[in-house]
């Protein structure tokens, strides 16, 4: 399970009511399944990585914070969640 939040500025979008002028949340998360259901990785911090760079990579976004969660980790202890949570960033 994957959850994203999206640093943007949404005026511009918001004063037209113009999707151009924000993020395509439909075409973002078709990208962002397409990172999960692609190359395997070892670390769930590798998979939120390689998610920050999707969202990255449209420019409306300015920062992201990606936290990706593994309910069934090898972990020999009961536990509820396993998840990591990153925040990504312009330079």
């Amino acid at each position: 399970m994957v959850d994203v939040t999206l640093g943007l500025d949404t005026r511009p979008a918001a004063a037209d009511d113009d999707l151009s002028r924000t993020v395509d949340y439909g075409s973002l998360a078709d990208r962002l399944v397409a990172v999960v259901e692609g190359e395997p990785v070892a670390l769930i911090e590798t998979l939120a990585d390689r998610l920050a760079g999707v969202c990255l990579q449209d420019r409306a976004v300015a920062e992201v914070e990606v936290t990706v969660h593994k309910p069934h980790a090898p972990v020999p202890h009961p536990f509820t969640d396993v998840a990591v949570r990153i925040r990504r960033s312009r330079p």
